[in-house]
């Protein structure tokens, strides 16, 4: 059986099962920026930030990749898992876990934002957008489902102090 799966919601909206398939949310991060860059040569539209302007892009790119490797340390350090199918053993509410509920799709959305601005045209902040929407009903919400079913009161508690994103 595939460990990749992703989330289907049952009609009544109360139980989340899974369905098969073999794309899991980095693959989604690296396919995304194939695109950006694919768009901003094919159809770059209309440029929105030169030299040197663009290269401001590295800060949010950096801040991105430093934030999902502290998130998946924090992952580690509680012994639970970082994969969105399997179950969580542990509610990390510390570290990145303070700032944001989901500090690892924050961060790449940050890579996104930040390779957007390198690129310095407009059609790479569509593809941010559609990745944006993407994860959050896609991954997030299941998730955030499945945390509740495991960690209940702690879990309303948690997400009562946390926002999801920022």
């Amino acid at each position: 059986m595939r460990n990749n799966v992703t989330p289907v919601f049952s009609r009544d909206g109360k139980r989340a099962t899974m369905k098969p398939i073999n794309i899991i949310p980095p693959v989604y991060l690296f396919l995304s920026i194939a695109i950006m860059v694919l768009l901003h040569f094919l159809l770059p539209g209309i440029k929105i930030l030169a030299l040197p302007w663009n290269l401001l892009g590295v800060i949010p790119l950096a801040l991105g990749i430093v934030l999902n490797l502290v998130a998946d340390r924090s992952f580690k350090k509680h012994e639970t898992t970082v994969k969105p199918v399997e179950e969580s053993t542990a509610l990390i509410t510390s570290g990145a876990f303070r700032l944001s509920r989901h500090p690892m799709y924050l961060g790449f959305v940050l890579i996104l934002f930040g390779i957007a601005v390198l690129k310095g045209s407009l059609m790479p902040y569509v593809v941010l957008l559609v990745f944006a929407i993407f994860i959050d009903m896609i991954f997030i919400r299941f998730e955030e489902k499945k945390l509740g079913q495991t960690f209940g009161e702690a879990w309303l508690e948690y997400k009562k102090n946390v926002r999801r994103w920022v």
